[in-house]
């Protein structure tokens, strides 16, 4: 929950071994995972359709709900990659850690974070994050 967020440090610790790379995500998924992939030489592709459901209050546009999830932040949620023959430790993991983890893509050759809609086209997001030091 954003009001009391819990940092994922026992998942944090199963995943060592298994995750290639792996961020907390308090600055926004998009930032973060672009720091990431940037840092790593890199890219991502992202599915909206694989972003796990997220509660909606009374007035809140499924818009601005995916705006949240991907360039709100402060939520200690983590963000890694691993390779796929690691899926089922990942998940048994996870599992241990009582964490639920959502596979929401994959890393690419291409340089950038690309979110794609549910018929494969770009998506812009109405934000990417929170940038430290832009003026």
């Amino acid at each position: 929950c954003h009001l009391r967020p819990q940092p994922r440090v026992r998942a944090g610790l199963r995943l060592r071994g298994l995750a290639h790379a792996c961020v907390d995500i308090s600055d926004g998924l998009l930032a973060d995972l672009g720091h990431l992939c940037a840092r790593s030489g890199v890219g991502a592709q992202l599915a909206l359709a694989a972003l796990p459901a997220m509660p909606r209050s009374a007035g809140i546009s499924a818009l601005q709900c995916l705006g949240w999830q991907l360039g709100g932040g402060d939520d200690y949620e983590l963000c890694f990659t691993a390779a796929p023959q690691h899926r089922a430790a990942v998940v048994q993991a996870m599992e241990f850690a009582q964490v639920a983890a959502t596979r929401i893509g994959q890393i690419v050759a291409t340089p950038g974070v690309v979110v794609h809609d549910a018929d494969g086209n770009p998506w812009q997001p109405p934000q990417r994050g929170y940038q430290h030091f832009v003026s």
